[in-house]
């Protein structure tokens, strides 16, 4: 920035002092878009319902609190007037008047004028301005005319002039005519009013008595007081800004206050007692700056119908706050009490606020952080360094830049300051200008406290905790990461906390305290069970503190085994607190809450009521819910939970859907979606601070589904009836197939086993036939066998008498005759072969296995095998094979070097196993 744009902002910021008005009752302002009205509210009452009823031009409004509800009337004018007696509210308009009933959840209009012949004049001002009710009739008043309802019938008196309004006050009706003074209406006559002359050629906007007196409220011409016939301008240094304001209507909230509603500056709140008054404006507060009406509800609070909207002032709350419009004040970081007002320190610079004007301190400009007040003077903590105000100077001091909090030591004698660089400390306050930093700490550090001599706690700006021990000079013996060497590794925003000398730590949503034996942190029990989800907690004093939840407010008190909760309603700071930087101090018995522009205060004492009448309605599909409303199923149901209180005392409600989790009610409205069907109960409880109180509660019903209702229920029963029958008609067609598929197949089971009987009987007769001639074989064999064997004796024989006649030397004749017997009897070839050849055929199926496993098997070791086979002895089988007894045992044991047999193997074993 260029040095002369520097200067000249620097200059401004020197100069700047802004007109601003005192602390200020909180406002709620209802525009037109929100009741989706017109613009000019003529006039408002409170029902006896509670709900609030205003003349909005052609819309008459209610408003519960909760809902806005529109009507008009059957002609479609202009609605001027209201007024409430029971469960009537009763409107005027132009050419028409009657009353408004609340049935069946909706306002309905019953015409007292219409068809009666009232408004035959042709005068364009035939409007009804106000109605009251007085000795038990209805009064309709117009510019020229009043009409008077006895419950029956209507009758109608003519004014003597022109009037503006008229006034019940003690029994009497009187009547402000526009130029000819004040009349008192008495039957159906008018008079002068005596003695208030003065008056004549004002439009009087209203007349009020309070404390023995009468109050005039003229148009122009200020305000003036009635004491019988005795009347005077009133003594007030605000009489003569209401003379040029204009004054459009006035009410007494109590004997000590006064409301007066101007055309021009909005609303004056004057006490009567002081003469102090608040100015409530559209540079502060309110929307618009003509005030139309003023009404009173039943926690004399104020309500103003405006030339365009509707606001809503808490005259009576223990809330006020100042808001600064013109944003030269910034967002307030710490505020103190002066002897005139107040000090505030803002990311702008230092502000004074006294006698209602916010003065910004030259040469202040930048981030100011802390106010620490000693005495007279405040210490301040500023962005450039650390400053002193006292009086109305303000001086540099040191360098120390960034302090964010001052702490008093009460154990060593000593302040300490944390700040950009560290932790610095003073020993005597009265001289800023020597200090010293705390060594082995250079980072930032925002807060610090301590609860025993030698020993800080520090929380640094960003994460981390630290254990700072020191020695009588202040120097450094031991800094210690206690969140480290805890492991917590998630210690960024480290809070703490100094309650009844004790020293808590919230760190990563949990509340620590330290051991100092063990040198470690423990969990505290009753903090984390009570406070674990805050996101920032604010000392008040010794037994008291506030936190933020959710981003609202509490306030937080000590009983005797647990903590007392208090919620501050949200409307008063929403979206207007400084998250890490909220912070609370005294003035009296007030405390001071700042805000991102400006500051509220409020008596942490101002206990709201307890006890409330809650009204539920219930509407589906914008029409109330009562016993013959069918709700379908899944379909949305707006349930409205009505306290009758507007302002301070409008509980904090929760409610549970069917013994569901608690659920804050907020502004009341709910909006209840996929409802399931059946009996439905809505809960509303009160949190007195401990437990939740049960105050309402209210049941409907949801339809079933349309797939379970009666008629398809009945089709349900019809179809699963049908696929019953027609299961069982199937299942009878299957039984009956089954049972004939099962027929036909023992059927073909029989013909197929029969079948099989027969193949088998064909295979055992097959087996049995080669059974047989297996046998017939084998008996064969054996014969042959046998034949062999008797054939093997002749041979034997033949041979031993052969070997006789061989050994005999004599008888030759014999031996000649013996050998011709021999050579009759001798076996030929053919016979041999014969034998060989039947010998082998009977044991075919053998010589094949075997020559098949041991093909290098000759022709002789098959023999050999075969006579083996048949358990022949080595010398029965010499004489079958042609050899002696030896070359048959010479033969074997060839034959198992072939067969690879052991010989204490039984060779006869061997082969009737092949």
């Amino acid at each position: 920035m260029p040095l002369k744009r520097f200067l000249l902002s620097v200059f401004l910021f020197a100069s700047v002092v802004i007109q601003a008005q005192g602390l200020l009752p909180f406002v709620e302002n209802f525009t037109k878009s929100e009741y989706l009205g017109d613009n000019q509210v003529w006039n408002a009452v409170q029902g006896t319902d509670n709900a609030m009823y205003f003349a909005n031009n052609h819309f008459f409004l209610r408003y519960n609190g909760v809902k806005w509800e529109k009507y008009a009337l059957p002609n479609k004018t202009i609605i001027r007037s209201v007024f409430v007696d029971g469960d009537r509210i009763y409107c005027g308009s132009y050419k028409e008047f009657g009353y408004w009933q609340r049935k069946r959840g909706k306002m309905e209009y019953t015409s007292l004028s219409k068809d009666k012949g009232l408004f035959l004049g042709n005068a364009d001002n035939e409007e009804i301005w106000k109605v009251f009710k007085h000795k038990g009739n209805i009064y309709f008043q117009s510019f020229n005319e009043i009409y008077i309802h006895n419950g029956k019938s209507v009758e109608k008196v003519k004014f003597p002039s022109q009037i503006s309004y008229c006034y019940l006050i003690d029994d009497t009706i009187y009547v402000a005519s526009v130029r000819n003074g004040i009349y008192v209406m008495e039957g159906k006559t008018f008079r002068s009013a005596e003695g208030w002359a003065e008056l004549n050629g004002n439009v009087i906007h209203g007349m009020e008595k309070n404390r023995g007196d009468i109050y005039i409220f003229s148009k122009n011409n200020g305000v003036y007081i009635a004491n019988g016939s005795r009347l005077i301008p009133w003594k007030s240094r605000v009489n003569d800004l209401l003379k040029s304001d204009v004054i459009l209507v006035a009410k007494f909230i109590d004997q000590n206050t006064l409301a007066i509603g101007t055309g021009l500056q909005g609303l004056y709140i004057i006490n009567l007692n002081t003469g102090e008054y608040k100015n409530i404006n559209r540079k502060n507060a309110l929307k618009n700056n003509a005030v139309l009406s003023i009404t009173l509800d039943r926690e004399k609070d104020i309500w103003l119908g405006l030339d365009n909207g509707i606001s809503h002032i808490e005259v009576n709350s223990p809330v006020s706050i100042f808001s600064d419009t013109s944003g030269i004040l910034g967002s307030v970081y710490s505020l103190s009490t002066t002897d005139n007002g107040y000090l505030c320190v803002t990311n702008h610079g230092i502000f004074t606020y006294d006698n209602k004007q916010l003065e910004a301190i030259p040469n202040s400009q930048g981030q100011v952080w802390d106010i620490y007040k000693n005495g007279s003077e405040f210490i301040i903590g500023h962005n450039d360094g650390t400053f002193v105000y006292k009086g109305s100077a303000l001086k540099w001091v040191n360098p120390v830049n960034g302090g964010w909090k001052f702490l008093k030591s009460t154990y060593d004698g000593a302040y300490f300051q944390a700040n950009y660089s560290g932790i610095a400390v003073y020993k005597d306050i009265n001289d800023l200008s020597k200090w010293k930093i705390l060594d082995s700490i250079t980072k930032p550090i925002r807060n610090i406290a301590q609860n025993k001599p030698g020993e800080l706690w520090a929380a640094d700006n960003y994460r981390s905790l630290y254990r700072i021990t020191y020695d009588a000079s202040f120097n450094v013996k031991r800094v210690e990461n206690i969140s480290a060497k805890n492991n917590i590794n998630s210690d960024y925003g480290v809070k703490i906390f100094n309650f009844r000398n004790e020293i808590l730590f919230l760190i990563n949503n949990a509340w620590y305290t330290y051991n100092s034996i063990s040198g470690r942190l423990e969990k505290n029990a009753p903090f984390n069970d009570a406070f674990r989800n805050i996101s920032d907690i604010i000392p008040i004093d010794d037994d008291n503190f506030m936190v933020i939840k959710d981003g609202r407010l509490y306030t937080i008190s000590k009983s005797e085994k647990e903590f007392v909760w208090k919620l501050f309603p949200e409307k008063y700071y929403q979206g207007r607190l400084i998250m890490e930087n909220t912070q609370l101090s005294k003035d009296g018995n007030r405390l001071l809450l700042n805000l991102d522009d400006g500051f509220l205060a409020f008596g942490p004492g101002g206990d709201r009521l307890k006890e409330h009448k809650i009204t539920i309605e219930a509407f589906y599909q914008g029409s109330p819910i009562d016993a013959t409303t069918d709700i379908k199923y899944n379909q949305p149901v707006q349930v409205n939970i009505i306290s009758g209180y507007f302002g301070y005392n409008r509980p904090d409600l929760f409610y549970r859907l069917n013994d569901d989790n608690y659920v804050s009610v907020g502004n009341g409205s709910l909006t209840l979606n996929n409802l399931a069907s059946g009996k439905q109960e809505i809960v509303v409880y009160y949190n007195d601070g401990v437990k939740y109180v049960k105050v309402a509660s209210y049941n409907f019903r949801v339809s079933r589904p349309w797939y379970f209702s009666f008629l398809m229920i009945v089709v349900y029963v019809l179809a699963i009836s049908g696929i019953f029958f027609l299961y069982y008609r199937w299942n009878k067609v299957r039984y009956n197939q089954k049972i004939r598929l099962n027929e036909e197949e023992l059927k073909h089971r029989r013909q197929i086993l029969e079948l099989e009987m027969e193949a088998e009987n064909k295979l055992r007769q097959q087996e049995y036939e080669k059974h047989m001639l297996e046998m017939e074989v084998q008996s064969k064999a054996s014969e042959v066998a046998g034949k062999s064997l008797s054939i093997a004796k002749h041979s034997e024989m033949i041979e031993s008498i052969q070997e006789v006649l061989d050994s005999e030397s004599d008888g030759n004749h014999v031996k000649s005759r013996i050998r011709k017997i021999l050579k009759t009897n001798a076996i030929n070839k053919n016979e041999w072969l014969n034998f060989e050849k039947n010998l082998m055929k009977s044991h075919e199926e053998f010589v094949e296995k075997l020559s098949k496993k041991y093909p290098a098997l000759t022709a002789k070791d098959i023999k050999l095998s075969i006579y083996l086979k048949m358990n022949l002895s080595s010398k029965e089988i010499a004489p079958l094979m042609n050899i002696s007894f030896r070359g048959v045992e010479l033969h074997r044991y060839r034959l198992r070097k072939k067969l690879d047999i052991g010989a204490e193997e039984s060779l006869y074993k061997f082969m009737i196993n092949i």
